[in-house]
């Protein structure tokens, strides 16, 4: 699949304006007997052409202020599970249920339990018949820190001994914390989907075969070079528009 940067999609917009600016210049000459590239037709392309492109570009904004948010939300996020955990290690917790809230506050931290084994360890551990098969140290994807602190927060409900007296350690804050960070990424997803489907409507918009923009384009080009010549004035005016082009 080809593909143009944003400002491509700009650009052919653009030149649509400069095209139908000939157009409006060449006066009764420019009469074609095809719906799709008479004024009206091509004028009314370019309002949806410039709304699609408009509506784009607030998807983006939004995608960008959506994903800004989760990332400040998110943040103090490593610093507070390591206050957590040295608070359940400063009560009377045994041993036991420190290792277990140990290995969720690892996922959320991105920590290994153990260190990485090199290629090279690697290598000779399999040269001896060893299997080595070490899981990926991050779970850092937003997916996988909310469910992973859900579980610390449903674990620490169930132990006894985790009592903190700060506010911001206490399970009603943890879970308050916890609504927030779930409604914060669903904001970035549903931001994704948006743009998305916006890109999606603005490229069949400019590209679609024959009903698109830069199909358009081309047609009444052909027709402005048939009426007025391929040497005519007329025409070098607007084949120097250039229409980039593009799969979808």
């Amino acid at each position: 699949m080809t593909s143009i940067s944003e400002t491509g999609h700009a650009k052919n917009v653009s030149n649509f304006d400069s095209l139908i600016s000939s157009v409006i210049a060449f006066g009764q000459t420019y009469n074609p007997s095809k719906e799709s590239i008479k004024l009206s037709a091509l004028q009314n392309l370019q309002t949806v052409a410039k709304n699609s492109l408009n509506e784009l570009y607030i998807a983006q904004a939004n995608y960008s202020n959506a994903v800004a948010a989760r990332d400040k939300d998110f943040e103090p996020l490593t610093k507070l599970v390591t206050r957590i955990f040295n608070s359940l290690r400063a009560s009377d917790s045994s041993e036991q249920t420190d290792k277990t809230v140990q290995t969720i506050v690892r996922k959320l931290q991105g920590r290994r339990a153990s260190a990485k084994i090199s290629e090279e360890d690697k290598k000779l551990l399999e040269e001896q018949g060893i299997e080595v098969n070490q899981i990926s140290a991050s779970q850092m994807s937003f997916d996988s820190r909310v469910e992973n602190f859900g579980r610390l927060i449903s674990l620490l409900s169930t132990i006894r001994e985790y009592n903190p007296n700060e506010e911001e350690l206490k399970i009603e804050t943890l879970r308050e914390l916890q609504t927030k960070l779930i409604q914060s990424n669903k904001d970035v997803v549903l931001a994704n989907i948006s743009l998305s489907n916006n890109r999606m409507n603005r490229n069949t918009i400019l590209y679609s075969k024959s009903t698109g923009l830069v199909d358009i384009a081309f047609d009444s080009k052909i027709y402005i070079k048939s009426v007025f010549g391929a040497t005519s004035p007329q025409f070098k005016q607007v084949s120097r528009l250039y229409f980039k082009t593009r799969a979808i």
